[in-house]
């Protein structure tokens, strides 16, 4: 591995559903992948929460709680629950509960959901202009392409249903500044309610989480992290052409905290390793269609199969081309080496990996070979 000085890596793990497989299949999996991440010296097992789609890990406590069982040093948490979804006391009870029981081992990662759906809502109605087109960037081996505009989405009935269902009917998501200065009172011990109350959370309350924010561009959720001095996730396998600027943001904003003296960031990136390039290319040549049923707002189907499915479309790659040029894949030195770079142009202090294949096997594979080429088992022991 070419890294002169190698960051640690963790996993993020959506659970996928194989075409042709099952829910519980898919949840064995990520358990099976667990204990051999813990063994091959991953640093964290971080799962996502997503709703409606062929992905397991719609309840990411649960999910975590049976992985956490499995395990027994690497830290597990959420990348990240969607706080317009959820409470703030219903988060630290959750997440209090899984410290009690496996304690310094969770993460609590947070992100935005309905309220970034909201503002999105806002600018289009407010007519505001899309961001201006710009070429495919390539700074010191990271390839950045344009910013992805989600207006497809937005116009998505489906979508639109899906965020009716997880909320209360008339509840509107608080402001995410507001709900995680709640969760870290409740945390702390120091939440008040708008009546003067004390009001404390346990399990919870003096719980020995890592709280973590994630984000995908410059936005809130960057500036927060930095001004609150807490550890930075940014989405570089799910908005590449703005993960940069999320990171800068971050840092800019960042000021020394009781958990953080420097910033902290992990940044991640969608791989596929194989013993050489062509089998990792045909093993990820359906990440494509996987990702186009994502991006034009149906939802991700269960993975497909790379031995049935039809090529896509012009039509189709021109939606997802930022993300299939930004997928990592092939032998273990070829994908370290765009790791790397991924690593010297956002300077993260981690990467997360995601990898998604149709076949279980081909999945531990990957990441075992990705272990041994960037030396997990030597960064572990020193």
């Amino acid at each position: 591995m070419s890294a002169s000085n190698p960051v640690p890596l963790s996993i993020l793990d959506l659970s996928p559903v194989s075409e042709g497989s099952t829910v519980a299949q898919a949840l064995r999996n990520s358990i099976d992948l667990a204990r051999h991440a813990e063994a091959w010296g991953y640093r964290r097992y971080w799962v996502a929460e997503h709703h409606f789609v062929a992905v397991a890990s719609s309840s990411p406590v649960v999910l975590i709680g049976a992985i956490a069982a499995a395990t027994e040093t690497i830290r597990v948490g959420a990348a990240a629950v969607q706080l317009g979804h959820n409470t703030a006391v219903g988060i630290v009870e959750a997440f209090g509960t899984l410290d009690a029981l496996y304690p310094g081992r969770i993460d609590l990662g947070l992100g935005r959901s309905g309220q970034r759906r909201a503002e999105a809502l806002a600018a289009v109605a407010s007519g505001a202009p899309e961001p201006v087109a710009r070429p495919v960037e390539v700074r010191d081996g990271l390839v950045i392409p344009p910013p992805f505009s989600p207006a497809t989405l937005l116009s998505s009935s489906r979508l639109a249903a899906s965020f009716g269902v997880l909320q209360q009917p008339g509840a509107q998501a608080p402001e995410f500044d507001s709900q995680v200065g709640d969760i870290l009172a409740f945390l702390q011990g120091t939440f008040t309610a708008p009546d003067g109350t004390d009001l404390h959370a346990t399990p919870g309350e003096n719980a020995d989480l890592q709280v973590w924010l994630f984000g995908s561009s410059a936005g809130p959720s960057a500036d927060l992290a930095g001004r609150l001095g807490l550890p930075f996730g940014a989405n570089y396998h799910v908005s590449p052409g703005t993960t940069v600027d999320a990171v800068d943001a971050y840092r800019a904003a960042f000021r020394p905290s009781a958990v953080l003296s420097e910033p902290y960031v992990v940044v991640s990136a969608d791989a596929v390793v194989a013993e050489d390039d062509a089998t990792a290319r045909e093993l990820a040549s359906t990440y494509g269609h996987w990702t186009h049923s994502i991006r034009s707002g149906h939802g991700a189907v269960p993975y497909p199969d790379p031995t049935s499915a039809p090529p896509l479309t012009d039509e189709q790659r021109a939606v997802v081309d930022g993300r299939l040029i930004t997928q990592f894949v092939g032998s273990p030195d070829v994908v370290a080496e765009r790791l790397d770079s991924l690593r010297r142009v956002t300077g993260a202090d981690e990467l997360v990996v995601t990898s998604v294949t149709h076949k279980h096997e081909d999945r531990l594979r990957s990441y075992e070979l990705l272990a041994r080429e960037w030396g997990l088992r030597k960064l572990r022991a020193a």
